[in-house]
């Protein structure tokens, strides 16, 4: 069943009349008059995607993989034996999944509409289940995934095709967690919601995007728990909502999303129709039309619901960067990888490092490859700065700090200025309880000052200095915010501090240790940033000033001028890279950003963010390196 509206963020009320005990809205919606169009054999039932033309697609155990024009003539075929059925338009292509009975793979394959011709397929590899049913998500960046449904609840996404081309070799994402009985899948693209359907349970609702989390809400249930009659059957998509089969009951039922979850909206009876069976929908300029099979005596059906969906308002789409680069996973599994900080080498660029915690072990660090080059066990570490030009000793460093939650105390590292190798050079108590965010500010007189945050608000500056070959460091400030923050950035050049309050905003406030905490308002979590508020990082040139923060509630980036007013810039994604094999970034901690030449991609700086939920394959967590040319480019900045 091919979606209905592209890029619908949310769902919004249905212009409807509603069935007795819900919502009360405007528009009746008459059950269809159904009338047979073609006694082809059909195990599953489609039109094709966007206005692709007038056909509709259908396959079979017997006849294969079959184009129909709307009079049920058969216009081209692929021979075989097929199961399920899902399309989506591809550039001048439609895409095509099904599961091809006689290999046991699901099969894509790309039709040309107007020739109607086949091009030999793909598969995916041979799996270790029967899949049971497809269906096929288009995400905003015009990714196409497929996600199968097998059985004992076993289900797999699939990134299938990227830049309007199929991918030869389909890359796995992601495994999914699926009802035990689950035989059938439709997703919604605009709103990212995957339906899949239990038949003697009821119906389920995923989020389908591939950085989404793995979580399930309950559309509709079987009687006594819900409203469905008999059984959850095949479903199609309409603007709004979600229309389901109850087949041994031969109704359709329709479900609108109200909030977190869905609510009745009408019951609509299949007048003649014995056994329907597959589901299959589409918006006309009349209205919308329906196709449906009668399992009894196998005939296809057609018909027109009596309604006119009302325009579905969309939120603007955030434009998608890709990485470039990803990191070897840390070296812990579960919440690991948290906060990075780029180091730059002063006169190697490429020599230059990333350093990143684990929050369950110590201090990662990485090449510009992504590969790990030194791992440092020492403790709890949840977020890392660095500064350069430090004299510790008879020689000069740079500083990496970070706050070590097993001892609530600063863990400090020099950093060799010529190989870059870091080794351990003190450990600073602080007065705080509950120790977490950090960043480093470095003042024109050259000295060098740690920011430290509690959980509870509580901000603790310290001077650092040298004492013998360590760091130590001297209390020289506190401050307090209301609320839990976390993510801080230091403005060295125009000696200011950002800092966020995970829930509530960002905040700048005077860097200098005799001055008083001030809290000036930067940008509020609302439309543009989604709470929590996490890391922080400053890109600057000699025109630029641009701070970069996480908005973790919407898996975003959001970038806004570092200067009084605070202008936002805009905001963005970082989504899959198909070519490299990298998949996108979400649930970011922590993120730094230089505008360092590094050379290569890197050659008008670096951003890296810490993906939280790392796919394609699944493994522990990472950090992604994405130039910063993209991203100036998405935003269309100078």
């Amino acid at each position: 069943m091919t979606h209905l509206f592209k890029h619908q963020p949310r769902l919004l009320p249905l212009l409807i009349c509603l069935s007795a005990g819900s919502v009360q809205a405007a528009t009746e919606l008459v059950a269809p008059t159904l009338q047979q169009w073609s006694t082809s054999q059909a195990q599953a039932l489609s039109y094709l995607p966007n206005g692709a033309g007038d056909e509709r697609l259908a396959v079979s155990k017997r006849e294969g993989l079959l184009l129909l024009d709307k009079q049920g003539k058969t216009l081209s075929r692929v021979p075989g034996a097929f199961a399920g059925l899902d399309s989506r338009a591809l550039g001048a292509q439609v895409l095509v999944a099904s599961n091809d009975k006689d290999k046991q793979q699901v099969a894509l394959f790309s039709l040309d509409p107007k020739s109607h011709e086949w091009q030999a397929p793909s598969y995916l590899p041979a799996r270790d289940y029967a899949v049971n049913g497809v269906c096929l998500y288009q995400d905003d960046a015009s990714n196409i995934y497929l996600f199968t449904v097998g059985e004992e609840g076993k289900g797999e996404q699939w990134l299938v095709a990227a830049d309007s081309q199929r991918l030869q070799q389909p890359l796995l994402v992601r495994s999914l967690p699926l009802p035990p009985q689950a035989k059938l899948c439709q997703v919604d693209d605009g709103a990212q919601n995957l339906f899949v359907n239990e038949e003697n349970v009821g119906w389920w609702a995923y989020p389908a995007h591939a950085e989404a989390d793995v979580k399930r809400t309950p559309v509709a249930l079987v009687e006594p728990f819900g409203n469905v009659k008999k059984t959850a059957g095949a479903m199609a998509l309409v603007p709004g909502g979600m229309l389901g089969l109850d087949p041994e009951a031969a109704q359709l039922q329709l479900y609108q999303q109200l909030g977190k979850g869905w609510a009745p909206a009408a019951s609509l009876a299949l007048a003649g129709v014995v056994e329907p069976e597959h589901l299959a929908l589409r918006q006309t300029a009349q209205g919308l039309e329906l196709l449906v099979q009668d399992g009894a005596s196998g005939k296809l059906y057609e018909g027109a619901l009596g309604w006119k969906a009302t325009p579905v308002s969309l939120a603007p789409v955030l434009p998608s960067v890709r990485p470039g680069v990803q990191t070897e996973v840390v070296m812990s599994q579960g919440d690991a990888a948290d906060d990075p900080a780029i180091w730059v080498h002063p006169h190697t660029p490429a020599l230059s490092r990333v350093l990143g915690t684990n929050k369950q072990q110590g201090l990662e660090v990485y090449d510009l490859q992504g590969k790990r080059v030194q791992h440092l066990p020492v403790g709890r570490l949840n977020n890392v700065d660095i500064r350069p030009g430090f004299t510790l000793g008879s020689r000069t460093v740079d500083l990496a700090v970070a706050t070590n939650r097993d001892h609530n105390s600063l863990s400090v590292f020099s950093i060799d200025r010529a190989t870059g190798e870091l080794q351990e050079a003190g450990e600073i108590a602080t007065p705080v309880k509950d120790i977490y965010g950090l960043c480093l500010f470095k003042a024109p007189t050259g000295e060098i000052y740690s920011f430290a945050n509690d959980k509870d608000g509580t901000f603790v500056q310290h001077r650092l200095f040298a004492k013998g070959d360590k760091v130590d460091g001297e209390l020289v400030r506190q401050f307090k915010v209301a609320t839990q923050p976390e993510g801080c950035v230091a403005d060295d050049r125009n000696q200011r501090l950002f800092l966020g309050e995970e829930d509530v905003a960002v905040w700048a406030v005077d860097a200098r240790p005799d001055q008083p905490a001030t809290l000036t308002h930067v940008i509020k979590v609302g439309e543009q940033v989604h709470d929590d508020i996490e890391g922080m990082g400053l890109y600057q040139t000699e025109k630029d000033n641009y701070l970069v923060i996480s908005s973790q509630g919407n898996d975003s980036y959001v970038v806004v001028d570092a200067e009084p007013p605070y202008a936002l810039r805009g905001a963005f994604r970082v989504g899959v890279n198909a070519a490299a094999g990298i998949d996108g970034a979400s649930e970011t901690d922590g993120l730094d950003v230089t505008s360092a030449n590094l050379g290569g991609p890197w050659s008008k700086g670096l951003l890296v963010v810490q993906d939280g939920r790392k796919r394609m394959p699944e493994q522990a967590q990472n950090f992604k390196y994405i130039p910063w040319s993209e991203v100036a480019k998405a935003l269309h900045l100078p």
